[in-house]
């Protein structure tokens, strides 16, 4: 099941830093792939050419998931969806392949650079899809000290 965010604050700052980082990594890919991809394909060999165009794919793809599952956090915290409807598979985190590591170091710095942060963001919001950050907020030491006074007490 996917994990919805459950502490508030926290939810809503991971979510929003999280949406923000990706809208600028996505436009950073838009207009890298629109404008000065085209000058650094010509530098390739004609099979990493089209390489570097399937990875300009599988990061659109990469961070369209990644937008789309914030966007379906937004709406739980803005009550326009419940936290059930969020956990569903059709508003999971979507697969997505990752970027070919024997590629990178062929292609051009700045591609292999969006390439790589697309991947490291993917990566991030698919353990936060998956669990890594516990449906229940980790009980703090202090909370723990409280708790075994009052059973003392």
């Amino acid at each position: 099941m996917a994990t919805i965010l459950r502490e508030p604050d926290v939810a809503a700052k991971w979510v929003d830093a999280l949406y923000i980082e990706a809208m600028v990594l996505a436009d950073e890919a838009r207009s890298y792939f629109d404008n000065q991809a085209r000058d650094d394909r010509l530098a390739l060999v004609p099979a990493d050419r089209v390489a570097l165009s399937c990875e300009s794919l599988r990061v659109t793809t990469r961070l369209m998931h990644v937008i789309a599952w914030l966007l379906n956090q937004r709406a739980v915290r803005a009550g326009e969806l419940t936290r059930a409807e969020a956990a569903t598979p059709e508003r999971r985190l979507g697969d997505a392949a990752p970027p070919d590591a024997d590629l990178l170091p062929r292609l051009p710095e700045a591609a292999a650079e969006i390439i790589q942060a697309s991947s490291d963001l993917y990566d991030r919001v698919r353990r936060l899809d998956h669990g890594a950050i516990a449906d229940e907020a980790p009980a703090s030491p202090a909370r723990g000290l409280i708790s075994r006074l009052e059973r003392s007490l």
